[in-house]
């Protein structure tokens, strides 16, 4: 038997020493894992966990959550098929996390915050319309 084979990945192929080659099984939605992204002209490293799998036909795709760190930060979502470009995951075995769940949870509380005031906002200009605005459209 051959310590050798060759695989295709993405229509590239290897040949992969089995001696030495490290085989996932398995993803299971919630695993952690570590995501890697291009972003401008660097690659960065990311935590966190597969999201969940869509059996797509033509387009099989893996989706995954992620803690973006950073002024823009929060959770993300990446979506990983046959086609996806400049992103790669791999397993995590380290529980370490780059930011503390209180301070996604800050965060997110803001944004719903910002969005419920800007519904506010709407639901205001919408009721100012309808009242100063009804001469226009009246029969």
């Amino acid at each position: 038997m051959s310590d050798t084979t060759i695989i295709e990945v993405n229509g590239i192929k290897m040949e992969v020493d089995l001696r030495t080659a490290k085989k996932v099984d398995h993803y299971r939605v919630g695993d952690p894992i570590k995501v890697l992204i291009k972003e401008y002209d660097e690659y960065i490293v990311y935590s966190g966990v597969i999201a969940g799998f869509e059996a797509f036909e033509q387009r099989p795709t893996i989706i995954i959550a992620y803690i973006k760190t950073g002024y823009d930060g929060g959770l993300r979502f990446k979506y990983i098929h046959a086609d996806s470009k400049d992103v790669e995951i791999t397993t995590s075995d380290d529980n370490y996390m780059p930011i503390e769940k209180a301070d996604v949870l800050e965060k997110m509380d803001t944004e719903i915050e910002k969005k419920q005031s800007e519904v506010k906002d709407l639901q205001q200009k919408k009721a100012y319309f309808i009242d100063r605005f009804q001469r226009y459209f009246e029969d």
